[in-house]
Formats: structure tokens, C-alpha cells, sequence
């Protein structure tokens, strides 16, 4: 089947549907540690992990608003947020490696883990930032060429869904949440794959 031969409602909602499903992971892997605590008050957390977790509820946010531009054929307009994009993109990026730094130092000072502990796991949030930007560099390059710049978005943001299924252990096997993890990835393919 053809992407033409398709509803023309049915291409926009994919994306908007994804965009809606990978905020209400980010949203339930963060509710009990984080955004459940804030209706009892601010969660005690370092300065620098509230605005590295409120940049990325912000990069949550902007995906959104742009697939429901570009699905509602506000495309000037999704156009104009997008050069604010970029620079988000790159702030998301930039907070994404203090914290993975800044982390396991307020970890260790906080005794909460030990020096090789926190070295062991550093690995973890710095691989991630280095899949998210190289998804996110080739999805700037290739903005001029929708079919691939909103793939690229999409496995962009897939990847820093890591921290926010990881959090889902604590109810979830270990196998269901990583397929969890690659299920916006693995809807995709099968998305093209019937629809390409």
C-alpha cells in the first residue's frame, strides 16, 4: 500500500499519536519518583536535575506542538518553531551531558553510591546523549526533507526515553521494558513497512 493511497487523515495521526504515546511514558516512569511528589511539594532533588528534567518535559512539549502543526498543515508555522527547535535541541543535548556528569557526583557526595558504582553507570546517560544527537545533528541537516527529518525526530526522542522506562522496573520486567523502550522505534518500522 502506498502513502497515497491512505486516508490523509491517517499519516498525520501516526506521528501525533507517537508523540502522545512517548509523553505518557515519559509520564508514567517519572510519576512515583518525580512528578507524583510535586503534588505533595517540590521533590528534593539537586538544582541541576530539576532543570535538566524540566528542559526535557520541555523538548516533550515541542514535539508535541510540531507534529500537531505540521498534521494540521500549519507547516509556516511549525516552520518558525523549528529554528527555536534546533536551539532547544542542542540545550536538551548540552543539559543531557552536565547531568550525566553532575549525576553520579551528587550520587557519590550524597553516599547514595560509590565512586566505582557511579563510574560504572556513567556510561549509561552519556551513550544515550550520543545516539540522541546522532539522531537529532542528521534530523537538523535533513529539516528541508520531511520524510526523514520526522523519522529522525522520532528516534531522537526515542532515545532519551531510556531514563523514563528505566524507572518502570520497579513494576516491569526487565524484558517488557525494553521493548517498551524500542516500541516507538518498532511501531514505526511497521508503520512504513505497511504503509511504504
Amino acid at each position: 500500500m502506498s502513502t497515497a493511497s491512505l486516508p490523509t487523515f491517517t499519516r498525520p495521526r501516526f506521528y501525533v499519536g507517537m508523540a502522545a504515546f512517548m509523553s505518557l511514558m515519559v509520564l508514567v516512569g517519572f510519576w512515583p519518583t518525580y512528578f507524583g511528589q510535586i503534588l505533595s511539594g517540590i521533590p528534593n532533588r539537586h538544582w541541576v536535575v530539576h532543570l535538566h528534567g524540566w528542559i526535557f518535559v520541555g523538548w516533550m512539549a515541542l514535539l508535541v506542538t510540531q507534529v500537531s502543526l505540521a498534521a494540521t498543515g500549519r507547516v509556516r508555522a511549525h516552520r518558525s518553531l523549528g529554528t527555536f527547535g534546533i536551539a532547544y535541541g542542542f540545550l536538551v543535548l548540552a543539559m543531557g551531558l552536565i547531568v550525566s556528569v553532575a549525576s553520579p557526583v551528587i550520587h557519590v557526595a550524597a553516599g547514595h553510591q560509590t565512586m566505582d558504582e557511579a563510574a560504572g553507570f556513567l556510561i549509561v546517560p552519556l551513550g544515550d546523549m550520543v545516539m540522541f544527537g546522532g539522531f537529532f545533528i542528521p534530523a537538523v541537516i535533513y529539516r528541508s526533507r520531511p520524510e526523514v527529518h520526522k523519522r529522525l525526530i522520532l528516534l531522537a526522542t526515542a532515545v532519551l526515553l531510556f531514563a523514563a522506562v528505566g524507572r518502570m522496573q520497579s513494576f516491569m520486567p526487565f524484558i517488557l521494558a525494553v521493548l517498551l523502550w524500542f516500541s516507538p522505534v518498532l511501531v514505526g518500522i511497521a508503520y512504513d513497512a505497511w504503509t511504504r
